[in-house]
């Protein structure tokens, strides 16, 4: 697809500086630009590029104020990162869509399957399933016995959904997820034995939930798992059972929560934090990758970081007394040995 300045602007609601008559065909990272590519500017430390790129367009903030001459065409905007993922989505949506249901397909004379759905190979929807109008069921996905999918959902190739599941509609899962899997219950017995606790409740996602490759979500033990409206999940993630997720949260890769925790609503979990079970997260919690949460956070709005976390101000001020370790302990050895002297004397 091929789009002049001009019209990109119109969508953007853009200002043009430059030529409104080139064209675009492609997307580019703006170090990376080229003839024909459309490129954006957004965070200053890639500035240096916008100088240099042959990106045919760039898109920038209306704030951006150059320091040089600049070749390319500008599209000012009130947000260049927003308005470049809403092209990028616009191009998304533009691609052709898979359509039908591949003959390889198993699917049970009592589920229920929506209009304009699309089911690939190899794959299995289970006893009074419900397909929704527009989803696109991928080759290899199992989908177990009444289980829902809202309409316009993607499951992606080889995910799996256990029995009894609800997924809300315009739900995106990727590659080799696993939803609905037993939670960990385990009743110690006698001699170090564990007798197994039958996991019996099921898994929600909510409406406009994206959940990465390779995640586990599992059941409730009673009642539901839940994953509230908007909540985007990234690669590899953990969630035990009975967990509650708040709308709109974002968890970076590697993250795990253990059984029974709550999760506020419009969180951000870096990279590799790790909850334990049975606590609760406050609305708006911010937690550095890899931090260790122990116990509640009670505070909206909060930023924490290390392990086990706690308050980000007090965590960089702890920072420079760590550095200064070995130089106390060096201090403390001298005074313990002139304490030593002065004993002796």
């Amino acid at each position: 697809m091929e789009f002049t300045a001009a019209t990109i602007a119109g969508f953007l609601k853009g200002e043009i500086e430059g030529n409104p008559d080139i064209k675009v065909n492609t997307i580019a990272k703006i170090e990376e630009g080229h003839q024909g590519a459309l490129s954006f500017l957004a965070n200053p430390k890639y500035e240096h590029y916008i100088y240099s790129t042959a990106s045919s367009v760039v898109l920038v903030n209306k704030s951006f104020i150059p320091s040089g001459k600049i070749e390319t065409t500008l599209i000012k905007v009130e947000n260049a990162y927003e308005a470049f993922a809403s092209l990028m989505r616009l191009v998304d949506q533009a691609r052709p869509r898979k359509t039908g249901i591949h003959p390889t397909a198993v699917i049970e004379p009592t589920a229920k399957v929506g209009n304009d759905v699309y089911i690939g190979p190899y794959a299995y929807i289970g006893e009074n399933c419900q397909i929704g109008d527009g989803s696109s069921i991928y080759p290899h996905v199992y989908i177990g016995d009444n289980t829902t999918i809202g309409v316009n959902c993607i499951i992606n190739p080889g995910v799996k959904i256990y029995h009894d599941c609800v997924i809300g509609q315009s739900c995106i899962i990727h590659a080799g997820s696993v939803i609905g899997s037993d939670g960990f219950g385990f009743a110690p017995q006698s001699e170090n034995e564990y007798m197994k606790i039958p996991q019996l409740g099921n898994v929600i996602l909510e409406d406009l939930v994206e959940i990465g490759a390779n995640v586990t979500i599992d059941r409730a033990t009673m009642g539901s798992t839940i994953i509230r409206k908007g909540v985007k999940l990234d690669n590899l993630i953990q969630i035990g059972h009975n967990v509650e997720i708040g709308e709109n949260t974002v968890m970076a890769a590697q993250t795990g929560i253990a059984g029974s925790t709550k999760v506020g609503k419009n969180c951000m979990f870096g990279g590799q934090v790790g909850i334990a079970g049975h606590i609760r997260i406050a609305n708006g919690s911010k937690i550095g990758a890899q931090g260790g949460i122990l116990g509640d956070i009670k505070e909206e709005n909060t930023v924490i970081i290390g392990s086990p976390a706690f308050e980000i101000k007090q965590f960089m001020r702890s920072t420079v007394v760590f550095k200064r370790l070995p130089d106390l302990k060096s201090k403390v050895d001298s005074l313990e040995k002139e304490i030593q002297t002065l004993k002796k004397r």
